[in-house]
């Protein structure tokens, strides 16, 4: 939980804090407090929204709660998104699942070619939670474009619930042994 103060605004140091909290691969809920300092609610709600986006684009899937500790206004929303959180974190996701979500995602926009060839997918699994990560076995690593890679994790964003944690992409040769 990171909490940013509402009369203060999103300083430099709060973002410090949640490079460590994504370094160390941990699910993030941000909460603004003291929002019964603010006058016009709607309006800013809105605009700090927008900031959130803009000043925390590296981490568009995290939860963000909007509360007063003082007042206790909103404080009801909080434990729900540290838990929704959580369960985003050690979710298990099965196989046969997965594999649709990326087949369909191939199916709609291929792997990019390079030199004539082309990355193809041949079968994922999750083989870790907390943070989840996902295994992608494949006929050449090399040939995955970063652009790629980032659009197959929003495949999987888009279509399995992951809200509030971060997720790992590992792509292996098929037949490599680890």
């Amino acid at each position: 939980v990171i909490v940013i103060d509402a009369e203060s605004g999103i300083i430099e140091h709060d973002k410090h804090i949640v490079s460590y909290a994504l370094q160390a691969g941990k699910a993030i809920c941000l909460v603004v407090n003291k929002w019964d300092t603010i006058k016009d609610k709607d309006s800013e709600l809105k605009e700090w929204k927008k900031r959130l986006d803009n000043e925390f684009q590296f981490i568009p899937y995290a939860n963000v709660v909007f509360l007063s500790a003082k007042t206790k206004a909103r404080i009801h929303t909080l434990m729900p998104a540290i838990l929704k959180c959580y369960e985003s974190y050690t979710k298990e996701i099965k196989t046969s699942v997965l594999n649709d979500v990326i087949r369909d995602a191939v199916s709609l926009h291929e792997p990019p070619s390079y030199k004539g060839k082309r990355l193809k997918i041949y079968f994922v699994n999750q083989c870790d939670t907390r943070p989840p990560k996902f295994e992608f076995q494949v006929n050449n690593k090399g040939l995955l474009h970063f652009s790629y890679e980032r659009y197959l994790e929003n495949q999987i964003r888009n279509n399995i619930d992951l809200t509030g944690t971060p997720i790992i992409l590992k792509f292996t040769n098929k037949g490599d042994k680890e």
